[in-house]
């Protein structure tokens, strides 16, 4: 795992939260939070989860009297100290708390399964026996016990931090106007002020307790902190529910009946970098590598890497600059006042034409002529995918209760590259629908079989496909630039991911609206349970926004 970086203005606590935030966003795509978020969360489901809290506080309250036993500093210990007290404060006063929010706790309320888990972890960390044998027998130096209490403050931090975030992010959605969800006072209160100090008192001190820690030290703060984390996760993913939930979506939408295909764009959705430029440079690459001028056909139709890298910049530049100009054309002479689907599929006719245009112009640099097929999959072996991308499609494969109905609809120049991308495990079920390059033997020609190119020719794949499937398929599209913008706009789910820049002035031109994907979840299960029904529908004008992978597997797949 390797010990965290902690720069001089950033602490450990925060580094933490930051590397580990996955988990803490997969957690508001859960049943249960979802439903809090919506107002539609049924009591009983409610109170099951507050009355854990009990546990939690009596666990937190033990923990830092263990912690407070270790601390060799008189300041930590005073801190820790208040910090207990305020727990069992918060323990005394939980019954009318709870009836503040406008609820009864039930008369009994027995530890969960994962309220279980975590409270063992937390109390055998701040003893000393979650981590193993760094504590064996009994702990004769004072330095020794001053990590026990940075091991039980890194096993506690996460929980707070975690609860203040999923309530922030559940206020984020609500509607002001709203004075319905029975639930508002205890997320307002999670997600106050006070709330947050609390939390960051906890932080502050965990950054002070790990400041003399070896990096062997610091890993294991760091597998704790983690575990904390995933035991949060948990814990809200485990919560039961007597409604029905609208996530995630796999479950909801996968039965003998029903199907579930995926479509996914691969440059900059997928891929970190471009792929048309990682081409180029493999091309560049060789060339310079090249010393045996047998290796070409003759001296005078080889090129030097300066002159291909050249003519790569110039057809690039070249690229960008027309491609600006044509959406600024789009923009300027469309007007409409609200979404129509038939207006942008005609406008986008342009972007097609310059798209065919500059691949054409690529083919006859020969830019492309020459590239080795063991290096383009070397290459792709060794490509950097966006954060979380290749671990979604394998859980994909690994699922066996779900459909391996998986398409990748690319402008790339080279299927191959692609397919080596998802070599480990994954490329099997991935279907690829990508222009190729031509090859004489293992070599290159320079020459594109070209199959997508274009806006157009994307959405006939998009169409092609679902013609084949049951009639109450769902279908999800991800992707992020303006050549996936008529097949998110057809799916029955569109997810926007890393974003261009003129995809969202062509949507907002064109009437289309983005939504963050928790804010439209929060809404569809209002539907769901005030009408009975959700569907989720293609053509709707609506597109749901996301910042990471994390949010989308959440979302499909479940945490």
């Amino acid at each position: 795992m390797g010990a965290v970086a902690v720069g001089d203005e950033e602490g450990i606590a925060k580094s933490l939260w930051i590397k580990f935030r996955n988990e803490s966003v997969s957690a508001i795509y859960t049943p249960f939070v979802v439903s809090l978020a919506s107002g539609k969360l049924d009591s009983d489901s409610f109170l099951d989860c507050i009355s854990q809290d009990v546990h939690f506080l009596q666990a937190f309250a033990q923990a830092y009297d263990l912690a407070e036993e270790c601390a060799d500093d008189d300041e930590d210990k005073v801190v820790i100290r208040k910090l207990r007290r305020r727990v069992l404060k918060k323990l005394k006063m939980h019954n009318s708390l709870v009836q503040e929010w406008g609820f009864d706790l039930p008369t009994e309320n027995p530890s969960n399964n994962a309220t279980i888990k975590y409270t063992n972890f937390l109390l055998a960390t701040a003893s000393g026996k979650a981590v193993g044998d760094k504590f064996p027998g009994k702990i004769a130096t004072p330095f020794e016990k001053t990590k026990l209490a940075a091991y039980a403050l890194a096993a506690i931090a996460p929980c707070m931090r975690f609860r203040a975030f999923l309530c922030r992010e559940i206020q984020a959605v609500l509607d002001p106007d709203e004075s319905n969800n029975i639930y508002k006072k205890w997320i307002d209160s999670l997600s106050s002020e006070k709330f947050g100090v609390s939390a960051s008192q906890i932080e502050d001190l965990l950054d002070k307790l790990t400041i003399c820690l070896t990096g062997e030290e610091l890993e294991v703060v760091e597998k704790l902190y983690h575990q904390a984390v995933k035991l949060e996760l948990e814990f809200f993913s485990s919560q039961p529910i007597a409604k029905h939930a609208i996530v995630p979506l796999s479950r909801c939408h996968y039965t003998a009946n029903q199907n579930l295909t995926i479509f996914c764009d691969f440059d900059m959705t997928c891929s970190a970098i471009d792929s048309s430029a990682l081409l180029a440079e493999i091309a560049i690459i060789k060339t310079s590598n090249s010393n045996n001028l047998n290796e070409c056909e003759t001296q005078t139709t080889w090129v030097s890497p300066d002159d291909l890298r050249n003519t790569w910049s110039i057809l690039s530049h070249q690229y960008i600059e027309e491609y600006e100009e044509c959406i600024e054309s789009i923009i300027l002479s469309e007007t409409v006042e609200e979404f129509n689907y038939e207006s942008l599929c005609k406008a986008l006719e342009q972007l097609s034409d310059f798209e065919k245009r500059a691949n054409s112009r690529v083919i006859q640099s020969a830019v492309l002529k020459g590239l080795n097929l063991e290096d383009i999959k070397w290459a792709g072996e060794r490509l950097v995918l966006q954060d979380g991308c290749r671990e979604f499609f394998k859980e994909i494969v690994e699922d066996e209760n779900m459909g391996k109905d998986v398409h990748v609809l690319s402008y790339c120049w080279c299927g191959d590259l692609i397919r080596s991308a998802f070599s480990s495990g994954v490329k099997n079920v991935l279907n690829i629908h990508s222009n190729e390059l031509v090859y004489e033997g293992f070599i290159s020609t320079g020459e594109v079989e070209r199959k997508v190119e274009s806006p157009m020719e994307k959405l006939h794949a998009f169409n092609d496909i679902i013609l084949n499937r049951q009639s109450n398929n769902v279908s999800v599209y991800i992707g992020g630039s303006v050549g996936d913008l008529l097949c998110l706009l057809k799916a029955d789910v569109g997810i926007v991911i890393c974003p261009s820049a003129s995809l969202k002035r062509i949507g907002d031109k064109f009437g289309i609206s983005f939504v963050p994907l928790f804010s439209g979840l929060v809404k569809k299960q209002r539907e769901l349970i005030v009408g009975g029904s959700s569907n989720w529908e293609g053509l709707s004008g609506t597109l749901y926004t996301v910042s990471s992978w994390a949010e989308i597997r959440a979302f499909v797949l479940g945490s």
